[in-house]
């Protein structure tokens, strides 16, 4: 692998809490996640002969997210994702929802209003990551 360009070390973190999910196929992740929710790639560490990369930052909805693939031979062995999901806090969930099915996401939950107040529903990237969509409902439409 080679090092990633000055421009790319550059890149500025957005947000106080920064996931850093490893997935199998971190590029391809990448263009699904600009084709399903609009990422920006920022920027990426070449990959290997293998195709893998160390390290893709981009930013979602205002917000850093990092991915890398499996790297086994160093310690990080391919893992199914469990126990968590990433919530995008939106304007328009049909919008988001819509953009992100056609591109591929599995529907888990569909969107219901929520007895938080909001309108909320769940979806499974192609690569296993559970994401979630959540829009408030404003007052005067409750």
């Amino acid at each position: 692998m080679t090092d990633t360009t000055s421009a790319q070390a550059g890149a500025e973190v957005k947000g106080g809490l920064v996931p850093y999910l490893e997935v199998e196929g971190a590029v391809k992740a990448a263009d699904f996640y600009r084709r399903a929710f609009g990422a920006e790639t920022v920027a990426i560490h070449p990959v290997d002969d293998q195709g893998r990369t160390m390290h893709v930052h981009l930013y979602i909805n205002g917000s850093s997210l990092m991915l890398s693939d499996s790297f086994p031979e160093h310690g990080h062995p391919a893992q199914k994702p469990q126990g968590f999901n990433l919530t995008l806090q939106v304007g328009d969930i049909d919008a988001w929802w819509k953009r992100a099915v056609a591109s591929g996401a599995t529907v888990v939950m569909p969107v219901t209003e929520m007895f938080w107040g909001a309108r909320y529903g769940q979806l499974r990237d192609p690569f296993g990551i559970m994401w979630a969509l959540n829009q408030p409902i404003s007052q005067d439409k409750r």
